[in-house]
Parts: structure tokens; C-alpha cells; sequence
């Protein structure tokens, strides 16, 4: 448990410990921090983890440190919100029938569905794009648009 309690003390405070993770872990931060990139995008149970500030600090890191190259940290962690987001949208197209074929349920309502499809009809390009830069909305777009 104290493993578990350490872990997460380090995800959610990236940004604190990143000097320590890049000298403890050498190459292997450029997989812990795309596993956190591509689980915030590409998880619709993960819209907590630390993307924006991580960003931040791994750039700050990557420039002052030397441990880390800021070339490769770009196109990684790029390539890990790519697939977050291709992930995350095939989970909401294969989950969303399967949802929304149920008649009574309150949260997942066929008439909702209809209004969001209407609503990325209208503005879904321009929702997953600007998305990208609001924390929530990054994590859920691609989900609700794959529905």
C-alpha cells in the first residue's frame, strides 16, 4: 500500500519530482511520461493527471538538465496524445451502441446522443482541436465523438 501511496504522490506531483525521476530512471521517463500523456487523453477514467503542467515541466527539465532530449520528448509525448486520442475516440465508437441501446437509463439517454451528434456535426473539428487546451474537454471530446 505505501507503494501504491508513493506512486501516485508521484504522478499527481510530476512536475515536483520529475528532476528525481529522470536520475532514477534514466531513459525509461521518456515511457512513464507518455504512459501519463497517452492515459490522460486516451483514458475516460484518467482527466486528473497532471498533461498541462507535465508538459511544462518536462520542457523546463529537458532544457536545463541535459538528461533529457527535447526533441524526442516533443515527438514521444506527441505521439502519445495521437494515440490517447485515436484510442480513446474507437472506444467511444465501439462502446457507444452497446450504451445507448438500453431504453432506461437516465445517464446515457438516446436523446442526448442525438443532440451531441448534432453538436459535432456542427463544431466537432473545431471542439477536438480546442480540446486540446482545456484539461476536461481533451480527455472527453474524442470519447463523446467516437459515440
Amino acid at each position: 500500500m505505501e507503494l501504491l501511496s508513493a506512486l501516485f504522490e508521484i504522478v499527481m506531483h510530476l512536475d515536483k519530482h520529475l528532476h528525481n525521476v529522470t536520475a532514477d530512471y534514466g531513459a525509461w521517463t521518456y515511457a512513464i511520461l507518455m504512459v501519463i500523456i497517452f492515459a490522460e487523453t486516451g483514458l475516460v477514467v484518467t482527466p486528473f493527471l497532471p498533461g498541462d503542467s507535465l508538459l511544462f515541466a518536462t520542457g523546463a527539465v529537458a532544457s536545463s538538465m541535459g538528461t533529457l532530449n527535447v526533441g524526442a520528448v516533443f515527438g514521444l509525448l506527441f505521439a502519445a496524445a495521437v494515440v490517447g486520442n485515436l484510442s480513446n475516440y474507437e472506444v467511444g465508437l465501439r462502446l457507444g451502441p452497446v450504451v445507448f441501446n438500453k431504453e432506461d437509463s437516465r445517464i446515457f439517454n438516446r436523446e442526448y446522443l442525438v443532440m451531441t451528434q448534432r453538436y459535432f456535426a456542427r463544431y466537432g473539428g473545431k471542439t477536438v482541436v480546442i480540446g486540446r487546451f482545456i484539461p476536461i474537454v481533451r480527455t472527453f471530446a474524442p470519447f463523446v465523438a467516437g459515440m
